[in-house]
């Protein structure tokens, strides 16, 4: 079963270095995107005095100050799960203590446009459908 691990990084000083040791890892296909928690955003608007009463998607947006990054990849085996685990607390330290990030792997039920890759190397790379 393919799997999609999802890993919201606290920060953006580390994301370079998950990228890098995710490809390391056998990784050959991962998306970032970046991401804000509704926590920080809510914080933010609470002690600004310029905020609108009525914030649009698009004023949030443009004044993001606390950026993370939301990095996923699908992969094919439990033990690529653990090794994706394994080499991102080598970088961000223990997930479990505040502030660092969260990494969650769920279930993909279907999916359409992979190609997959060797299986030696553990990882779904997703492709455009040729």
């Amino acid at each position: 079963m393919i799997r999609m691990v999802v890993l919201v990084l606290d920060g953006l000083d580390k994301s370079a270095a998950v990228l890098e040791a995710w490809e390391e890892a056998g990784v050959s296909g991962i998306t970032i995107l970046e991401s804000t928690g509704m926590g920080r955003m809510r914080s933010r608007m609470a002690v600004r005095d310029d905020t609108p009463l009525m914030p649009s998607l698009a004023w949030l947006l443009q004044h993001q100050e606390e950026q993370h990054r939301t990095i996923f990849t699908l992969v094919e085996s439990d033990e690529m799960v653990d090794r994706l685990i394994e080499v991102t607390q080598t970088i961000t330290g223990d997930l479990n203590a505040p502030n660092r990030g969260i990494l969650f792997v769920l279930p993909v039920l279907q999916a359409v446009g992979l190609a997959h890759p060797p299986a030696s190397s553990g990882a779904a790379e997703l492709s455009a459908a040729e």
